[in-house]
């Protein structure tokens, strides 16, 4: 095997930004092969009016084949357990209706996955087209991202800020699209150890890849 492909279903083409942070994972947990990522568009996908979660990744397997599955689902107002154990279901539901499923990890940030983006400045400034802003951009303490009510709308006014654009050029600043280029700014996700829901997606990766003999590291803590 001389490279690992994995897919990432998810809800909406925002969480792609999920991408740079699992990519970083992988490596940080002893992926030494090249690594193939995909998320799975499914704008093409024959799904029915109202998809289940089960069709999804029915459908992502089968537009991006790969080797290990990342099913990410907010966690919102429910508990994580709730989300795995829905993911858990879907992915036994799609395995009923396709063949080979791979393995599946589960991606669950506690409220929304832009949290995981509220860390860095220096990348929220790059993604917002003005990495020389050198005011700061007082954002929340690493441990207590998980905990914002709308860590979304918080992101986006950072960059906004971190734009340092005036009234009428703001009008055209295309917040969404900046958010999802955060991401590929960050070069250490490891800040994010200190939440759990992140402290748990890298446990479960790390127990997969040991098992299915992709990581190079002998143990991990």
């Amino acid at each position: 095997m001389n490279e690992l492909r994995y897919t990432l279903v998810s809800d909406g083409s925002s969480d792609a930004a999920l991408v740079p942070i699992l990519t970083w994972l992988l490596r940080t947990l002893g992926v030494e092969i090249a690594i193939q990522p995909n998320w799975a568009d499914l704008g093409r996908a024959p799904l029915p009016s109202k998809p289940s979660l089960a069709d999804k990744v029915r459908w992502g397997i089968d537009l991006y084949p790969c080797d290990l599955l990342f099913v990410h689902r907010d966690a919102e107002r429910d508990s994580r357990l709730k989300r795995v154990e829905e993911i858990d279901a879907a992915v036994t539901e799609a395995a009923k209706r396709a063949v080979g499923i791979p393995p599946a990890v589960c991606v669950i940030p506690v409220r929304m996955r832009e949290a995981w983006l509220l860390f860095d400045e220096n990348a929220i400034k790059c993604a917002a087209g003005n990495r020389a802003y050198n005011h700061s951009l007082d954002l929340p303490d690493v441990k207590d991202i998980e905990s914002l009510s709308d860590p979304k709308t918080l992101l986006y006014k950072r960059l906004k800020r971190a734009s340092d654009l005036g009234t009428h050029r703001l009008r055209r600043f295309r917040s969404h699209q900046k958010a999802r280029r955060v991401a590929e700014y960050i070069e250490d996700f490891s800040p994010l150890r200190a939440l759990p829901a992140f402290a748990a997606l890298e446990q479960d990766l790390a127990v997969v890849l040991r098992a299915f003999g992709w990581s190079v590291l002998d143990t991990w803590s």
